[in-house]
């Protein structure tokens, strides 16, 4: 059985952006750990992927939201300005060359973006200790 996580409505991303998002996740040990990830639409379609950076393992967005190089053509690590295509996630450009971003399984239904058959933890709030280094939107099962 397919298990969905409506994470936010279509509406909720503009076309041609991408919005973060921070997921309470469970790890293989059952523990709770915090899962930023994003979401990308172009036109009707949505990409997800992990909030990392293949080269350094760090946040994609050094400043919370922006995913996008300037021409909001490709996306683009705010540290080292590698770019990704958005549809792929592969580099073309940059340190982490030839290497890609972790996609993310979704579906969209009935408006909703959703993530599909991934262990969530079932609880309200991450200790996050400093709330600057999460992307504007915080997600917790109910």
């Amino acid at each position: 059985m397919t298990e969905l996580f409506a994470v936010c409505a279509t509406y909720e991303i503009q076309d041609g952006d991408a919005r973060g998002f921070v997921l309470a996740r469970l790890d293989e040990d059952g523990n709770k750990t915090a899962w930023p990830i994003f979401i990308l639409r172009r036109g009707n379609s949505f990409h997800a992927y992990e909030n990392v950076c293949p080269h350094e393992g760090k946040r994609l967005d050094a400043y919370a939201g922006e995913f996008l190089d300037r021409e909001a053509n490709f996306l683009a690590c705010g540290r080292h300005q590698a770019k990704f295509d958005p549809d792929t996630g592969l580099c073309f450009i940059g340190p982490c060359k030839g290497k890609s971003l972790t996609p993310i399984e979704i579906i969209v239904d009935y408006g909703d973006v959703c993530l599909v058959n991934v262990p969530l933890a079932e609880e309200d709030g991450l200790d996050v200790e400093d709330p600057n280094e999460m992307p504007e939107v915080l997600i917790t099962g109910d």
